[in-house]
């Protein structure tokens, strides 16, 4: 355990200095050379389990010392073992041992002293710190101030389950490829294997715990992907017909790509700004058996656009990640308040760039893996104040086919599904 804690203490201090953490975990496994596998595992969920519950952990631990603590290692160690102590299921004083040894590894001659008397008098002293740490809105929703606010000011009655949501454990949903197979096939060869799981609806299976992929019967021959309910809704809605010229202009890691390719028979370009996210689209259609150009580019520029107008694009632009922060824990603690303008300002030169390569009595699906209207309904509202040749569909979730809570185009964040938003946008 005191070889994941070091690991999840070097990574957790990489995030908490403004690094992603899937930069982060490898440059921190990288220092310890000599982590198992079963290590490295426990290691990630040490680190996901510090940051989706920060807030908390440092207000103990401010509590707890008089003065700042001046290694960001041994900070971070006491924040992996505090987190455990308030939400890990390992035993209290086997925590307060390993991380103990652990702190004696830091190079730090007086961490060892200094983690020793901290973790235990927080064992001590826990009941009667309650009362008073857990007060605070940061500290007991484990979201920063300016997230709380934001969203108790645009969901007046979902926000408590927005964030009671985003700091549960994603599920882990499949999406059957019904070239391949059919979902009643799939579910039977999962029940052969012992995976235990239930058919969402349309395409979508849902595992009951998570797994490895290689582990899912035919995954590596392309009968499934992994791939969230909620992000599972691009296709239907872009509504493809055979023989259309389609664009899917931030494609990578290529889910959606796939997906359309799996729903009909089109002319498909997968682009991509980042030449090493655009492998990982390669994989996934060489994985499932399909076809398409790929290509490097900004869906914000025009340098790699042939004149060809395109009958459906699928913009999925980059966003703040706010509905999906239950799988990237670090966004809580990354991002900030003006990271919102930074972001709309990206969005709205994506969408009007490509509204430019749509064509006439073409559709547009602007997607965000957002929950903030910043970067969602008030998108749209000024993209269309300033386009007269556009409106705007309505986006209809068929809850028979497959389950979702939605307000207008926002899928709010539940078990089964992540928090993204929608809007379909046709040319005249």
């Amino acid at each position: 355990m005191q070889v994941a804690q070091l690991i999840a203490a070097y990574a957790v201090a990489e995030v908490l200095a403004g690094h992603n953490l899937t930069v982060s975990m490898p440059k921190a496994l990288r220092k310890v050379k000599s982590a198992t596998p079963q290590q490295q595992a426990a290691a990630q969920d040490y680190s996901y389990l510090t940051l989706r519950f920060y807030a908390e952990a440092a207000a103990y631990l401010q509590a707890l010392t008089s003065k700042p603590v001046t290694d960001d290692r041994v900070q971070a160690l006491l924040l992996v073992a505090l987190s455990q102590l308030l939400h890990g299921a390992d035993n209290d004083f086997t925590v307060v041992d390993q991380a103990v040894e652990a702190a004696g590894k830091t190079g730090q001659r007086w961490a060892k002293g200094l983690v020793n008397a901290v973790l235990r008098n927080f064992l001590r002293q826990r009941t009667a710190l309650q009362s008073t740490v857990a007060q605070r809105e940061e500290v007991k929703f484990n979201y920063p101030q300016w997230w709380i606010d934001t969203l108790k000011q645009q969901y007046p009655q979902q926000w408590q389950t927005i964030l009671e949501i985003g700091n549960s454990h994603p599920p882990m949903t499949l999406r059957v490829n019904l070239r391949k197979t059919d979902v009643a096939s799939y579910m039977q060869w999962l029940e052969k294997a012992d995976i235990k799981a239930h058919h969402l609806g349309g395409a979508a299976i849902q595992l009951q715990q998570p797994l490895p992929v290689h582990k899912l019967p035919h995954f590596a021959t392309g009968w499934v992907s992994v791939q969230d309910a909620g992000a599972q809704w691009a296709a239907p809605l872009l509504d493809l017909q055979p023989g259309m010229r389609v664009l899917d202009a931030c494609s990578a890691p290529g889910g959606k790509t796939c997906h359309l390719l799996e729903t009909c028979e089109v002319a498909l370009l997968s682009l991509d700004i980042e030449a090493e996210r655009l492998q990982r689209v390669e994989d996934n259609l060489q994985r499932l058996g399909l076809q398409t150009q790929v290509m490097v580019g900004n869906a914000a520029q025009t340098d790699w656009f042939d004149g060809q107008l395109f009958d459906r694009i699928l913009a999925d632009v980059p966003c703040s990640a706010s509905g999906i922060v239950r799988r990237h824990v670090d966004m809580k603690w990354l991002r900030r308040p003006e990271d919102l303008a930074t972001f709309a300002r990206t969005q709205q030169e994506i969408l009007s760039n490509l509204w430019q390569m749509l064509a006439k009595g073409g559709k547009l699906l602007y997607v965000t893996c957002s929950i903030f209207q910043q970067e969602n309904e008030m998108q749209i509202q000024q993209f269309l104040s300033t386009h007269a040749d556009a409106t705007r569909l309505p986006v209809v979730f068929d809850v028979s086919t497959l389950p979702c809570q939605s307000l207008g185009g926002q899928l709010l964040p539940t078990a089964e599904h992540d928090g993204l938003f929608y809007a379909l946008l046709q040319k005249h």
